[in-house]
């Protein structure tokens, strides 16, 4: 007699996922996933429809829309040959790609601004750590084509009320300017004339001269001692840049957005104009961003389409998830199925399928016992699926063309006739 074959000699080791890269399953996953739909149904309820964006681009769309000189760039980007000989890259964030799909499908044609939506992986080389891994969940929207103030308070106010969806209190909401191309040269001189006056490093020093904005990131302590008196952006805004300021904050007060001004604040991307904020969250530690944005005026210019002013933000779901844990809060069911077949006998083993896709044909969530369990054991598969009633369907039962439901909260059971099952738990579940 031939012996079935050992599938995992006892030689190797079990795989494991790649460093950094999170798994979510269940019950976990239920978490994950009730983010992510009330953050689509928050979008949604706002006008932004779903764009999809392929999970690679050509690298120079990165290399020209993100800023070579940022870290992101520069150190982070997952970067190879395909066998055409073409540099790629696995999308590291996702404006870039949106204002990209706009350009090439010509989004910005039509009525103004084109809002959009998106969610899904994106790829860092990061070190990996708490909240910050190297193949990232986001959620993010771009609304594209008009420069306006309230567009700013309406983005902004939608990811505050995403996280407002999951439960989420203990954030706070940050805000600057960083003006627009009038304010920047002028402002530019000024901090790089003041880091010529500090002891950087040979990398730093360089960064100071592409792009000095990059250095007020820097999140040594040292290098924040040094910073302590350098110039600030907000304070040199043209009178057009903080009128455009003054406006979104004010419309936020009115929304009842709270908000706090936070004047030294560097976003780790170099198309960031005029609005600019970040969400905290003190209780993830040292990774304490659960998302942000900005204005991005120019950036479509760039990537070689019309001068369309955009804004948008990304929100970390794998940080939400941690701040929510944090927090203490749920979002989504804490259960797998609503009702659960428990078949006792040939004839009822035959019956609770078809019983269980009736069911779900109705849209009720539905699952049953397999592998011919007896009752005890079929209960407690019920009971670790949360189901909140039980069908059970004994050969006799059937004979009679009924089944007995079990309300697994009050233990209140029921016969109902088979025909009238399907509205039944309908009806009950309705009350719910």
């Amino acid at each position: 007699m031939n012996e079935r074959p050992n599938p995992t000699p006892s030689n190797k080791t079990a795989l494991s996922a790649p460093k950094g890269i999170p798994d979510y399953y269940p019950p976990q996953s239920t978490e994950f996933r009730a983010i992510r739909q009330n953050f689509a149904t928050a979008a949604d309820n706002a006008g932004y429809e779903h764009l999809e964006l392929p999970v690679f681009e050509d690298t120079g769309l990165y290399a020209r829309g993100v800023g070579e000189s940022t870290d992101m760039v520069s150190k982070e980007m997952y970067t190879f040959a395909d066998r055409g000989g073409r540099s790629v890259t696995l999308r590291p964030e996702g404006t870039a790609g949106v204002v990209r799909a706009v350009i090439q499908h010509r989004l910005d044609r039509g009525q103004l601004p084109a809002k959009l939506c998106y969610t899904g992986p994106f790829f860092r080389y990061e070190r990996p750590q708490a909240g910050r891994y190297r193949q990232l969940q986001q959620f993010g929207v771009e609304a594209i084509g008009v420069d306006d103030p309230a567009l700013d308070a309406e983005v902004i106010a939608l990811a505050d009320r995403c996280f407002k969806s999951v439960g989420l209190t203990g954030y706070r909401l940050e805000l600057t300017s960083l003006g627009d191309w009038r304010d920047r040269p002028a402002y530019r001189e000024k901090l790089q004339g003041f880091l010529a006056k500090l002891d950087l490093d040979e990398e730093t020093r360089r960064r100071a001269e592409i792009n000095p904005l990059r250095v007020l990131d820097d999140k040594r302590p040292e290098m924040i001692a040094q910073l302590q008196e350098a110039p600030l952006l907000l304070d040199h805004l043209s009178a057009a840049s903080r009128e455009h300021f003054e406006t979104v904050t004010g419309l936020l007060g009115d929304m009842g957005v709270e908000y706090v001004v936070n004047p030294r604040m560097v976003r780790g991307l170099d198309y960031y104009t005029k609005t600019c904020f970040e969400f905290v969250h003190d209780g993830l530690g040292a990774q304490s961003g659960i998302g942000g944005g900005g204005r991005y005026d120019g950036l479509m210019a760039q990537l070689g389409g019309q001068d369309l002013s955009g804004i948008g933000f990304g929100l970390g779901l794998d940080r939400t998830l941690l701040a929510m844990q944090a927090e203490g809060v749920q979002a989504g069911a804490g259960r797998r199925v609503d009702v659960y077949g428990v078949a006792l006998g040939e004839g009822a083993r035959s019956r609770m399928p078809i019983i269980v896709d009736q069911l779900r044909a109705r849209g009720l969530r539905a699952d049953m016992a397999y592998g011919g369990r007896g009752l005890k054991g079929a209960m407690k598969g019920a009971d670790r699926a949360g189901a909140l009633f039980a069908l059970v369907l004994g050969d006799q039962e059937l004979e009679q063309g009924r089944v007995a439901v079990k309300d697994l909260g009050t233990g209140e059971q029921v016969d109902i006739r088979l025909e009238d099952l399907t509205e039944h738990l309908a009806v009950r579940l309705g009350e719910r």
